[in-house]
Parts: C-alpha cells; structure tokens; sequence
C-alpha cells in the first residue's frame, strides 16, 4: 500500500521500505540522544546534594518533577505530532530540554533545579512516546519491530548516557557537565533532525489522509479504549516500579551490597533492550494485543519469583527474567493504539497512555517504599506489585476477548 506522503515531490513513499528503515535508524538515534534527560538527574544527584547541602529526599525530588514533565510532556509532544509533524515537535523539544539544562546549570537554590527538571523532562517526553507513534507510520508489516526499536532509544540512552555524565561531573563538576549535556545534544539532535527532514522531503507535517486503516475492531469508542489502556498502564507499572526502583535497597538489606544491586539493575535494563526488540517480532506475528498480555504474564511470574527466591545466584537470574518479560510492555501499547486507531490519532493517544505508565512508575516507586516502611519487609511490596498487575492482566484479557480482525474501515465511523 502507498501512503500519500511524498519523501519528495515526485517519489512516494512506500512502507517497509529501505528508505522506512533509514528513517527508523534516525529515530533511534535521536530517541537514544534525547532520553539524557531521564537519566542524568539520578547521576547528577549525590554531586548536587552536596553543594546545596541538602537531604536525600529533598535533592530526589528533581527526578519525580522529571517524571511529571516526561509524562505530561508527552501528551503535548503527540497532540503537536499529529497536528504539525514529528520533526517540528522534536526541533521545539530540543530546544526546551536543552534550556532547561543550561538554565539548571545556572541553579543558586535546590527548588530551582528540581523545578526547572519538569522543562527537562517535557523536552525528553517528544523522543519517546511521539516517536513510536511516528515509527508505526512508517511500516505496516513491519509495525511492531519498528515501534518496539524506535522505544529501544530510552534503554541504548540508560546504557551509554550515565557513564559519560558521570565522568563529566567527576571531572568538570555538574554545572560544566549540565551546560555541556545541553549544548551537545542540541547540536547532535538537531543535525539528525535536518537528516530526518531530508529524508522525509519537503512535506514534513505528516498526511494520514490515505495512511493504512487500523486493522483491529475492540468494538469500543476511542476515548473508551484510551481510557482502559491509561488504567491498565499505570498497573503494570506499579508492578514494574517495585523491582527497578527497589533492587538496589533491597539488595542492601539482605546484605548483599548496593554495587549488587546495582549490577542487578544494569542487567535488567540490559534485557530489557531484547525484550524491547524482541517484542517487535512477536507482535508482527500475534498482534499487539496479544504481546501486551504475554508481557504482563511473564511480568507477574517474575515477580512471584523475587518472592520465594532471595539468594545473591537467584536475583542476579530473576532480574534477568524481569528484564527480559517487562522490556516490550509499553512499546505494546503503542502498537495496539496503532492497530486500533487511526493514524491522525496516534500520537497524542499514545502520549495519553504513556502519561499513565509513567505515573505508574511514580506511583509503585513511592507505594514500595511506604509498604516496606510500614511492614519492614519487601514481601507485602512485591504482592502489592502482583495485585496491580493482575488489574493490567485483566483488562488486556478482556480487550483481546472483545478484538475482531476489521474486514474494511469505514471513514465515517466515530472516532469519538
């Protein structure tokens, strides 16, 4: 099938294509350059505690505002995509992340910096959510690899970003480093940005007049089924948040160390990344419904693992599992507003959505934490992470009990 958006004024577009390809290694790129800002802060931290002289959980506080900017972010980052272009959007986050860092740099109080990490956050939101929407245009039989390698830029990010911050703090001090983040990725992000545009041809703002239909029938309204899939977020991810929040802590008290634990949450977002990829091939095969389930599935049985296995051997296994069953769980879901809904949608949809799991991720860090304070162990954490994960279970049953292939997609048809 053609899709009606030239990559120039005379040659079409065609999905799965070399040139789709191209474009998704650009994605990929750029998803992995612009998720610094989730992860610098929690480097940032010790160094920024110390000079404000602040506590712990006050300085903490800078990558909760990150995660509220990131979430609420991300939902105005898609309603931009879908009205003027994913190129234009990432442009005008770039720019604001990158204030945001040189403005940071630039902090006399602790407030100041934990504040102005909700502009950073907002500005990373774009290369997540929005770009996977964007990817899922880009193939059809391809879909679910292409959404699931345009997320992989958030883990490839969590992998190569920490280090290089860490060794610019320790050399030149966090100011230098933040004001160094912020000119860095502007430059590298923006010259990718101009090869996308390139490569997307003159016609940046996305048509999706003649875009390929959605190809499930959930009998729901769309706002019915955004609705579901936002609940159903934010209970896989409270589940998620008790492992990648806690391990560390957790492996504190069983005296195993923090560099245990740390290792233990390297190793988990490492599978994390094949689980991501891996994803993508499964829902090119079953669906996204279907992957989204498996997912949550094998989620839930690695968390009932850390519940009966406690050895230094076993977490460093059960990890592993964790990472490689939970790394696909949320790329799925834009794959399933993609087959569910139309192309015009996608972004702010997905960015919907994506606002949940990332209040879930809030949500189950601090729920853990207050669990274990009140109980004095993690055991009541990890049940309470398998109850909100049974909530996701459920519902993503219920959607894949009501799915039917659509035979043909009727243009008139509510969109409500």
């Amino acid at each position: 099938m053609t899709i009606a958006t030239p990559t120039s004024d005379s040659t079409p577009f065609l999905p799965d294509s070399r040139q789709a390809w191209i474009r998704l290694s650009l994605a990929l790129i750029i998803g992995s350059l612009g998720s610094v800002g989730m992860w610098s802060v929690v480097v940032a931290l010790p160094a920024v505690q110390a000079d404000f002289a602040a506590s712990r959980g006050a300085a903490s506080l800078a990558f909760t505002l990150t995660m509220v900017g990131f979430g609420l972010g991300g939902v105005i980052a898609g309603r931009l995509t879908d009205r003027f272009g994913i190129v234009a959007t990432i442009a005008l986050a770039t720019v604001l992340m990158s204030a945001g860092y040189l403005l940071a740099s630039r902090s006399t109080a602790l407030w100041q910096f934990n504040l102005i990490h909700v502009v950073i956050g907002a500005g990373s939101s774009a290369t997540f959510g929005p770009l996977m929407a964007e990817a899922s245009h880009w193939f059809e039989r391809r879909r679910g690899i292409a959404v699931t390698v345009a997320a992989t830029g958030s883990y490839i990010g969590g992998t190569l970003w920490p280090p290089i911050v860490s060794w610019g703090i320790l050399t030149f001090g966090w100011r230098s480093t933040h004001i160094s983040v912020g000119v860095v990725t502007t430059v590298l992000m923006l010259l990718m940005l101009a090869v996308l545009r390139a490569q997307m041809g003159t016609v940046t703002r996305r048509s999706h007049v003649n875009a390929p239909p959605p190809k499930v029938d959930l009998q729901l309204s769309n706002n019915t089924l955004t609705t579901l899939l936002f609940v159903a977020g934010i209970g896989c991810c409270v589940a998620m948040a008790m492992p990648q929040v806690h391990i560390v802590a957790y492996c504190g008290d069983l005296g195993y160390g923090v560099t245990r634990g740390a290792e233990m949450l390297s190793l988990m977002l490492a599978f994390g990344i094949i689980s991501r990829v891996g994803s993508g091939f499964l829902a090119d095969r079953i669906g996204g419904i279907r992957t989204l389930l498996v997912g949550s599935i094998a989620q839930g049985v690695a968390l009932l693992f850390y519940l009966f296995f406690d050895s230094l051997a076993s977490l460093y296994i059960i990890s592993a599992m964790f990472g490689l069953f939970q790394g696909g769980i949320v790329p799925a879901y834009a794959i399933v507003i993609r087959e569910a809904m139309p192309a015009s949608q996608a972004a702010t949809r997905v960015g919907i959505v994506i606002l949940g799991t990332v209040g879930g991720m809030s949500l189950g860090g601090w729920m853990s934490g207050v669990i274990f304070d009140a109980t004095g162990s993690y055991a009541a954490a990890f049940m309470n992470g398998l109850a909100w994960n049974a909530l996701n279970v459920t519902i993503i049953t219920a959607l894949m009990l009501r799915a039917r292939r659509r035979t043909a997609f009727a243009p008139g048809a509510s969109v409500a």
